[in-house]
């Protein structure tokens, strides 16, 4: 029987497929459309996997123990433990999306990118072993082309996995923000990727086993290199990368499945991660070519453990900032990875809603990489029910601090710090901060004095003049303001 791969109506089907992802992308460019957008993406991919259920199911003659008559012959073995396979995941699936807090979502992220790298490892393996299931040989001898897909999917998976694993560890605070600086790393990485890709070269050309393998150990080497030298601060563009890595290594893997699926939506992560990063690597002055070459041209001044500035500093109390806002005209909170350890989204938009009672006009400001993730502070926001029209992005908020009573900062410490635009020896220097310094009164608060950010780098903000810090943890900060409102 002709393979139903062929069939106009699976190509039709995956086109359908690929159209919702797109359509599912442009509905998560925003939040008032971000529902759809998932919607959509769900739809896309139930029809993504029935299809390649159907297309790409095990097929036997009715002579084999495992036949069934149903739509085709089929292994029914095969396809249960498939269904199998489908239901474990889906049960694990299941439980981190309901267990997993918002604040955990970077380093889950991390670990999901690590696994589509993994997958693809895996597949290319398996294709290597066996190429004649997979059709991609003749009398045992790989397609050239073949080849060609094999390696690089092998080398961009293994490089996603050992990289992701490694932003795991440091996002979730097994592993220092402080880059770890190897001597002579540029040579070392510049070494690696000249020989996996030398290999792969070789590959094309001679398909013996120790040269795929060896391909294999240097990718899984390259991730760790990679990813090792980059600081805390750059974390953020870290995740968007590997993002970006994971599309690229399931669309080298699609041509091998001959899954077109899989290359669309491959190459949609890819691509759109690649952009995502390019994006925020200018929202941070980094170098695109510098942080994914691993850190380059990085240094362990400023490193995680900087300690904190002895210098003098003014304390408030709830009972001074709920007077303070009060009276102003316009209040700016500013949220950071602070407010989502603490879980005071749902505090901060009720105090938003005191302070508007007051008559005071009330605005958020996001920076491209607050929190630890890309539109980390954008969704806890959204949780909260705070009203999309009063969040607002750096570039279109930046210059009204200056005409601003309130600024009022909730653990966000790197994104606010001045000595971004004036220290040269400050890590974060270049990098665009939100001018909270510029507000008639700077409310900023902070577990404790004694901590830095996750750059790893103090904040002059703190003794400004026109800063008053507020101590405490900031769910309860805010609980207390909100009752000081009344």
């Amino acid at each position: 029987m002709e393979h139903l791969a062929t069939n106009p109506w699976a190509s039709l089907a995956y086109l359908v497929a690929g159209v919702c992802f797109i359509l599912a992308l442009r509905g998560l460019s925003s939040p008032t459309s971000s529902q759809r957008g998932n919607r959509f993406g769900m739809i896309g991919m139930t029809i993504a996997v029935v299809t390649t259920l159907i297309t790409h199911a095990p097929q036997y003659s009715p002579e084999h123990p495992g036949f069934s008559s149903f739509v085709f012959p089929v292994d029914t073995t095969a396809l249960g433990l498939i269904f199998g396979a489908i239901a474990i995941g889906a049960v694990i699936g299941i439980v981190t999306a309901r267990r997993i807090a918002m604040t955990a979502m970077p380093q889950l992220v991390a670990a999901f990118h690590s696994l589509v790298g993994l997958a693809a490892v895996l597949v290319a393996g398996a294709a290597f072993l066996n190429p004649g299931a997979f059709g991609i040989a003749d009398g045992g001898v790989i397609f050239l082309q073949s080849r060609i897909e094999m390696g690089l999917g092998v080398a961009i998976g293994a490089i996603t996995f050992s990289g992701s694993v490694i932003a795991f560890l440091k996002l979730n605070g097994n592993m220092g923000g402080k880059p770890i600086l190897l001597p002579g790393r540029h040579v070392i990485n510049l070494a690696v990727l000249a020989g996996i890709l030398g290999l792969i070269a070789y590959f094309t050309q001679d398909q013996s086993p120790w040269i795929f393998w060896t391909v294999t150990a240097l990718s899984f080497a390259i991730g760790f290199l990679l990813i090792i030298p980059i600081g805390g601060a750059d974390m953020p563009v870290v995740v968007s990368m590997l993002n970006s890595y994971s599309g690229w290594a399931a669309a080298a893997m699609g041509f091998t499945l001959h899954n077109t699926a899989m290359i669309i939506t491959g190459a949609l992560v890819g691509s759109s991660g690649a952009i995502l990063s390019y994006i925020m690597c200018r929202a941070m002055n980094r170098s695109f070519i510098s942080v994914i070459a691993g850190g380059f041209g990085a240094t362990d001044s400023g490193g995680a453990g900087a300690a904190a500035i002895d210098r003098p500093w003014k304390r408030g109390s709830a009972e001074d900032a709920a007077f303070l806002m009060s009276q102003a005209e316009q209040v700016i909170i500013v949220p950071g990875y602070g407010m989502a350890v603490a879980q005071a989204q749902h505090a901060l938009r009720e105090m938003g809603d005191k302070l508007k009672e007051h008559g005071v006009r009330v605005k958020y400001a996001i920076h491209p990489v607050a929190g630890r993730m890309p539109g980390h502070m954008n969704v806890l926001l959204a949780e909260a029910n705070v009203p999309y029209d009063e969040v607002f992005e750096l570039e279109d908020i930046n210059s009204e601090f200056a005409q601003t009573d309130v600024a009022f900062v909730i653990g966000a410490n790197d994104v606010t710090n001045p000595a971004a635009k004036t220290d040269k020896t400050s890590p974060i220097y270049g990098m665009p901060v939100l001018d909270v310094e510029k507000a008639k009164t700077v409310l900023f608060i902070k577990r404790s004095m004694g901590g830095v950010g996750y750059a790893g780098v103090d904040n002059e903000l703190f003794y400004r003049d026109n800063t008053m810090m507020l101590l405490a943890d900031a769910k309860k900060m805010v609980e207390e303001i909100v009752k000081s409102l009344d």
